[in-house]
């Protein structure tokens, strides 16, 4: 027996659910997530995947943060409901600290901004939060990544509601839409 075929014929222990509505990225990451010994499951949005969740309660979820329909996190906390110990990672190409946060706290492992390569999802099915001797970085962010973080977190306590962040920001909804548009150059270590 080669060693593809004994790969294939072995049971998956890491079962793994993708679910993005992007059809190539999906594609492209359930393959190489396959190489990497997971069985992979791949759904287009949160209703297809708690369908799926409930005929196979996978142990691994990579989810994107933004689909049609419910968001990213209400899945995340599904899946935790139903599989404490799951490892969970939220993918986004809208990347905001309040966002990350809100995710960790219904029980993701880790938050990447997209594109995530195979590799950085498995190293962050590895991670263990709280680590006391981490490296604090003091580099500063810009005042336009910190208006993006404010309306962020503004419309996560709104539970993603355009109008009512809006109320709360005292500005008119439209303006809300096009400064939410707008993405600030990603910074790290801020």
């Amino acid at each position: 027996m080669t060693l593809p075929e004994l790969k294939n014929s072995l049971p998956h222990t890491r079962k793994l659910l993708l679910v993005d509505d992007d059809v190539t990225y999906c594609r492209v990451l359930a393959q190489a997530l396959s190489r990497r010994g997971f069985a992979v499951s791949v759904a287009k949005d949160v209703n297809e995947a708690i369908q799926m969740i409930a005929q196979n309660l996978p142990t691994h979820a990579v989810i994107d943060l933004k689909m049609p329909g419910p968001s990213g996190l209400t899945l995340v906390a599904y899946l935790k409901e139903r599989n404490f110990d799951a490892r969970i990672v939220v993918l986004t190409g809208y990347s905001s600290i309040a966002t990350a946060v809100e995710a960790v706290k219904l029980g993701a492992t880790y938050y990447l901004a997209k594109p995530a390569d195979a590799d950085e999802i498995v190293a962050a099915f590895d991670h263990q939060p709280g680590i006391a001797e981490a490296v604090i970085k003091t580099k500063r962010m810009s005042v336009d990544r910190l208006e993006w973080e404010h309306l962020q977190k503004v419309l996560a306590d709104c539970g993603g509601n355009i109008s009512a962040a809006a109320r709360m920001l005292d500005m008119h909804r439209r303006t809300l839409q096009r400064k939410l548009q707008k993405h600030p150059n990603p910074e790290r270590g801020g």
